[in-house]
């Protein structure tokens, strides 16, 4: 690593750092990481094919559950190349421009997650406080126009700082801190003034995941004061149920992040283990829990319907 960092400093080929301390239990690590790769693609996949196929998900609910799967599921195909290429010992090395790509697809897509979870929230608080204008308000063309926003807001915004990356200069050790590139960790890197991309990135969070966050608190807010309004307590409970699965996907993103940003702001004393599996965590945790959180009753029907219908197909 270090005859790598005194030999490419103005090269543009860097160094993923893996688990350090770890490289003897590569090919160890390596099984429990395909597997979860293979649970957050498989499981995503199997969440938009029953929503694409059976007519019932028709539903607003269902389609921001299809645009929160397809996200996850690219979340984890930006980054299980360069994760498992290290464990498999194929690859430590990143170029510039595939690093900077994949930078731009992991910040691109926690944005997009975060925007998806906040149109679920709308999604919610439409049904239950103004459930006679629900259909009216979430009509198919506004689910399309939200859609687009959240996809034009995650990655256009974003572009700025990510093709100043190509423009700097980078002579420090070309050693990055995880198993794939991070915004902060170019930065890092650099030689160049980096003044605009970190005022930039800040603004970007909290105009984003910050401002996406409060909104959905205050969404909650109003949803629990409309639900406590009603007399019946069973009927208290139907509303609150519907929710139970979003909160819990709200917890494990920003829970993730927060974690990550905690390490990264006041973890210097801690191992770089402990802070590459925090980066792993925040990368595939939420990809990997949110088709098991949203397992609903219609779902999981609907995927017993699909595996039951292949084992008759089969053995015909």
């Amino acid at each position: 690593m270090h005859a790598f960092s005194a030999h490419n400093t103005n090269s543009s080929t860097f160094l993923l750092t893996g688990f350090p301390g770890l490289e003897g239990e590569y090919p160890w690590l390596s099984i429990p990481f395909s597997c979860i790769y293979m649970m957050v693609l498989s499981g995503n996949c199997l969440v938009l094919r029953v929503i694409h196929t059976e007519p019932s998900l028709r539903e607003p609910m269902f389609y921001f559950l299809a645009m929160l799967g397809l996200t996850d599921l690219c979340m984890g195909l930006c980054t299980v190349h360069t994760v498992l290429g290290i464990l498999w010992g194929l690859s430590q090395e990143i170029s510039l421009d595939a690093c900077i790509a994949q930078t731009f697809f992991i910040h691109g897509l926690s944005i997009m997650e975060s925007g998806v979870l906040l149109a679920m929230a709308f999604d919610r608080f439409t049904a239950i406080c103004n459930p006679l204008r629900y259909t009216s308000i979430l009509t198919n063309v506004r689910i399309i126009k939200i859609g687009l926003g959240i996809l034009f807001r995650s990655f256009v915004f974003i572009m700025a700082p990510i093709i100043r990356l190509k423009l700097f200069h980078y002579c420090h050790s070309h050693v990055l801190s995880h198993s794939f590139c991070l915004h902060q960790d170019l930065l890092r890197l650099a030689c160049s003034d980096i003044r605009f991309n970190s005022f930039y990135a800040l603004a970007l969070v909290i105009c984003t995941l910050l401002f996406d966050s409060v909104l959905i608190i205050i969404s909650y807010m109003l949803i629990l004061h409309s639900v406590l309004a009603i007399a019946s307590q069973e009927e208290r409970l139907k509303p609150l149920q519907t929710c139970i699965s979003h909160v819990c996907a709200v917890l494990v993103f920003y829970i993730a992040i927060i974690g990550l940003t905690m390490v990264h702001r006041f973890g210097k004393h801690l191992s770089l283990v402990v802070q590459v599996l925090m980066g792993n965590i925040y990368i595939i945790f939420p990809p990997l829990m949110n088709p098991i959180i949203y397992s609903t009753k219609q779902i999981r029907d609907q995927v017993m319907g699909l595996f039951s219908s292949k084992k008759k197909i089969s053995s015909k």
